[in-house]
């Protein structure tokens, strides 16, 4: 995504009186230095693993019973014994029944390995996975084209923030195709035939050289010897857990993917930690009231606490505080004024219930969000907090300061 990110920032900056000549990309150089960082950042993991002075082994595990794990792994077969567990198995990639065996059909895995770049690329499904891969293949020269069954891409983000994004893709990709699903799908001599249903269809059968699934994820939940023990599921297959992330086992807990939504890598780290000071006998729980959730794309869009749209739906009562970034000297330099920053706030007391960003660097702000969540700030506290100018940072503030009409760079007068 940098690297896409890189690529259109190079195009974009013919309106500045800056021309480059067209990159080349080697994609064999590209896919050595991705697989260079997950080296790097693993075999990190690996050495503060050594410095804890954790044991590790390497294999496949069974439950045996609530106290004991059998390990197949490189060094023959060992069994283990335990005060207490943690399962930690994440999740793998959903995929639609029924599809032919075919090397042209990826999951977001094979997306990430880069064999190639098609020439086109068809991907089922419009949420954060798709729309993240499919920037990338796009900006590496594949036609791209997506399929939303629902009425919208990033269904559950708001909509004032996906707007900047939405039109931004829509000169990216070749078509993004929403109400429709695919019904059929087949292996042709020169690709892939699928065949759509939806609105103003074109051509409901289209051929492509790949295509990428990307309909959500799966907990890894199936474990092994699991029926040996106390555990239970959910409908969905999640562990199901209390807030110390601990099962109906006494002894065992779930962590990450498998213990519920959001299935997020910095949601997961804040439960491991959750689940080790539990067993350690400490006072604690997991009951955040935000967890960021941010999209990579380009505009990124981020958010953290109660949303506009969960707010509808759960009629929850709350004032929306909004600054653009088209008043925004930062933005304004960057030539990237269609972001957008937003604070959902209690009526009665102003208190920062949730934070949305979109536009270049959401995810890096989205901290100061969480952070005012968290603490439980009300709007003038971020007013009255002095932000460096010029900076996107402070949209933050000078949402927090519309809320009252008072924002130095827009005149948008309270309602008396």
């Amino acid at each position: 995504l940098h690297v896409a990110a890189v690529l259109h920032e190079a195009e974009h900056a013919k309106a500045w009186g800056v021309e480059f000549s067209k990159p080349t990309i080697d994609i064999n150089r590209l896919r050595e230095f991705k697989n260079s960082v997950v080296t790097k950042l693993t075999g990190g993991l690996g050495q503060l693993s050594k410095q804890r002075k954790i044991t590790y082994i390497r294999g496949r595990a069974t439950l045996v019973n609530s106290n004991t794990v059998s390990v197949h792994g490189e060094k023959g077969d060992q069994k283990l014994s335990f005060d207490n567990i943690i399962l930690a198995t994440g999740s793998r990639p959903a995929m639609i029944p029924g599809l032919p065996p075919s090397q042209r059909i990826m999951d977001s895995s094979g997306a990430l390995e880069l064999r190639d770049v098609p020439k086109s690329l068809l991907v089922i499904g419009g949420g954060y996975i798709g729309l993240e891969l499919g920037t990338v293949y796009a900006a590496l020269g594949s036609k791209v084209t997506v399929v939303e069954m629902l009425p919208q891409i990033l269904t559950g983000a708001d909509r004032d923030l996906v707007n900047p994004l939405a039109k931004r893709l829509e000169k990216m990709f070749s078509a993004i195709l929403l109400n429709t699903k695919v019904v059929e799908i087949k292996e042709a001599g020169d690709g892939i035939k699928v065949r759509l249903e939806g609105p103003n269809l074109a051509s409901p059968e289209q051929t492509f050289d790949k295509v990428l699934i990307s309909v959500g994820r799966k907990p890894n939940s199936d474990i092994p010897g699991l029926e040996n023990t106390r555990v239970t599921k959910t409908s969905k297959g999640f562990i199901e857990v209390d807030l110390q992330r601990r099962t109906k086992d006494p002894v065992i807990y779930a962590i990450g993917d498998i213990a519920g939504e959001p299935m997020l890598a910095h949601k997961a780290s804040r439960e491991g930690r959750v689940a080790v000071e539990a067993i350690l006998g400490k006072k604690t729980t997991f009951e955040p009231l935000a967890i960021p959730a941010v999209v990579f794309t380009d505009p990124e869009i981020a958010w953290c606490g109660l949303t506009e749209t969960e707010a509808q739906a759960k009629n929850i009562p709350v004032k929306v505080a909004k600054f653009p970034w088209a008043a925004s000297g930062r933005a304004v330099t960057l030539d990237r004024t269609e972001g957008l920053t937003k604070l959902i706030v209690d009526p009665e007391t102003e208190r920062v219930l949730g934070v949305g960003i979109c536009g270049p660097n959401a995810g890096e702000m989205i901290s100061e969000g969480v952070l005012g969540v968290e603490m439980q700030a009300v709007a003038e506290d971020i007013a009255l907090s002095i932000h460096p100018h010029p900076t996107l940072s402070e949209t933050v503030m000078e949402a927090a300061e519309s809320l009252h009409g008072v924002s130095t760079h827009i005149y948008r007068p309270v309602k008396k």
